[in-house]
């Protein structure tokens, strides 16, 4: 063997090394970074969904004379955050959200609505490296500009 032959040896097992050691600071880096994007991707498109459903939610006729909502305006908003379409539908805005994940909330002042509250409850974002529960957030609070009919 030639020293050069003993030479170009060693330095593939030194190649081999360092590749080794730098893929196992890399590949974590890797997955944290898809994880973190991931979770914020699904993140803003419930914060979008919540968005479009409590405006929604502030230009509906409001009619239930307590903070309580009605049967029918608390559907109807729900459906649009979940489903995009107060009617409903068969596929959600994300995996595994269902309408029993939207809380929807009206406040008063003076005995009239004065402003609504959509936010996600009891929500789990999955991603690679760990599970997010999202617990009121995200959340978005608007004026009621709506009519105000409560039955009687």
């Amino acid at each position: 063997m030639t020293p050069a032959t003993s030479h170009r040896r060693r330095q593939r097992g030194n190649a081999l090394i360092e590749f080794a050691l730098s893929f196992s600071f890399l590949v974590p880096i890797f997955v944290g970074t898809y994880s973190f994007g991931y979770a914020f991707y699904v993140y803003d498109s419930l914060a979008s969904a919540v968005r479009a459903g409590a405006r929604f939610a502030s230009l509906q006729t409001y009619n239930s004379p307590t903070t309580t909502p009605s049967a029918a305006y608390l559907t109807a908003v729900r459906n649009m955050v979940v489903y995009g379409d107060p009617a409903g539908g068969t596929t959600p805005v994300r995996a595994g959200l269902r309408p029993e994940n939207v809380s929807v909330t009206m406040t008063f002042q003076n005995g009239v609505p004065r402003e609504v509250a959509v936010a996600i409850q009891n929500f789990q974002i999955n991603s690679v490296v760990d599970t997010i529960d999202l617990a009121q957030k995200p959340r978005f609070s608007v004026p009621y500009t709506g009519r105000f009919d409560p039955l009687f």
